[in-house]
């Protein structure tokens, strides 16, 4: 393809909405096409550069992504589930990349996403960064290294806004260490503990949550035996490494076959 692709922002107006558009404008790879909005708000109809307090920039946010996505080579969505899943037929209509970081999707809503893998690329991860996926891979294979002395606990933390819980990021974790034990993560998730509980399970995978501030995201996994600890960590202090990561995974995904991907495919782990 000889002319960088054109990409498209769904959730225009939201903290990754906005940080996606930026970072979009800035690259020499890709043009931003397209923001799409929910019916209803105010930046409907409005410039988007002006809407978010900038220069124009010659795009009109609008609430109908079957219009928005007809031109477009690639979608990024950081929405919510059922947007999601809408945008997801449409943008295998449009036969363009669906790069998706909506969080809080349940097994029944992602299964909902294939029909649309069938004819389009999607790339789904809970986290688009580097880091975050490195340490989905490393607590993977320390789960599978240390035996069921070790208790594990996924910590995590995030700004006050947040609305689900555990996180993506979380569960991908926890999904690594569930996986690197050969056990699955429903039958050994612990993510509630309140009054008298008892002692905790082995085996168990525990989730811990913290909500507050302007926190941008920070996940440890603690692995906790006897006379020792081993914690894996990683800290977001921008929310731009998940814009980049977004648009280099809406990059990758030109020209592949269509299928329902991860960020570990886009980076090669």
């Amino acid at each position: 393809m000889t002319q960088r692709p054109g990409i498209v922002v769904t959730g225009a107006s939201g903290r990754m909405g906005q940080m996606l558009i930026r970072t979009i404008t800035a690259s020499d790879k890709a043009r931003l096409v397209g923001a799409v909005e929910r019916a209803g708000h105010d930046w409907i109809g409005a410039d988007l550069g002006e809407a978010m307090g900038g220069a124009a920039l010659g795009i009109k946010v609008t609430d109908d992504p079957l219009e928005a996505f007809a031109p477009a080579q690639a979608v990024i969505d950081f929405t919510a589930p059922e947007a999601t899943l809408e945008f997801a037929t449409l943008t295998a209509q449009a036969r363009a990349v669906h790069v998706i970081g909506t969080t809080g999707m349940t097994e029944e809503q992602i299964a909902r996403l294939e029909p649309a893998a069938r004819h389009a690329v999607i790339v789904r991860a809970g986290n688009m960064s580097l880091g975050v996926n490195l340490l989905v891979q490393l607590t993977r294979k320390v789960a599978a290294a240390l035996e069921e002395d070790f208790d594990i606990e996924v910590i995590e933390a995030h700004h006050r806004h947040k609305v689900d819980a555990p996180s993506g990021t979380a569960l991908m974790l926890g999904e690594a260490a569930a996986e690197g034990r050969g056990v699955a993560l429903a039958d050994v998730s612990d993510r509630g503990r309140d009054g008298i509980t008892g002692a905790r399970t082995s085996g168990a995978i525990g989730f811990s949550a913290v909500r507050g501030g302007d926190i941008v995201g920070e996940h440890d996994v603690l692995f906790a035996g006897e006379g020792e600890r081993v914690v894996l960590r990683h800290v977001a202090t921008d929310r731009a490494i998940f814009a980049r990561g977004a648009l280099r995974a809406a990059l990758w995904g030109q020209g592949k076959a269509p299928g329902h991907y991860s960020m570990v495919d886009v980076l090669g782990l």
